[in-house]
């Protein structure tokens, strides 16, 4: 069951990051603090370049995932909006891939809440992620330190 208090949306398309957050930041006027993460395709100059960015989930269990997220996320802190917005299928240099945002009433309630949601997002999503490079395809997994950072809360 979606939780209420936040915003959580799985795309097979781009969105910008702008409008979202001029969007979430104009429905919360209360918070006292907004802080956002938005995590795009990197630009890797030389050898080692990426040209594409592909991500696939399995769908009975990535909304419903993200959502659970969401609602832990709400549940552990003082919030008063939380987005989550977060892009499969092919992506190139620059495009946005996630965006977390937390508006609270206090400043660390939103900047542990957005922290949180991403350390779990980047550990223990739903998603399978893989790169091009000049070399072709390869599949990418979670870093040791993904996990790491998952594992302190």
């Amino acid at each position: 069951m979606p939780d209420s208090g936040a915003a959580v949306r799985l795309l097979g398309e781009g969105f910008s990051p702008a409008e979202e957050m001029a969007t979430f930041t104009a429905a919360h006027p209360e918070a006292g603090g907004i802080v956002s993460f938005l995590g795009q395709v990197r630009a890797e100059p030389g050898a080692h370049a990426v040209e594409a960015l592909e991500l696939k989930h399995y769908a009975a269990m990535t909304l419903p995932g993200m959502e659970a997220l969401a609602a832990a996320t709400r549940k552990r802190w003082a919030l008063d909006g939380l987005l989550i917005i977060h892009r499969y299928g092919v992506m190139r240099a620059g495009d946005p891939i996630v965006l977390v945002a937390a508006a609270a009433r206090h400043r660390r309630d939103a900047f542990a809440a957005a922290d949180f949601a991403m350390d779990h997002l980047k550990s223990q999503s739903w998603f399978w992620k893989r790169e091009k490079t000049a070399s072709g395809w390869r599949w990418i997994e979670p870093r040791p330190d993904d996990h790491r950072d998952r594992a302190r809360w």
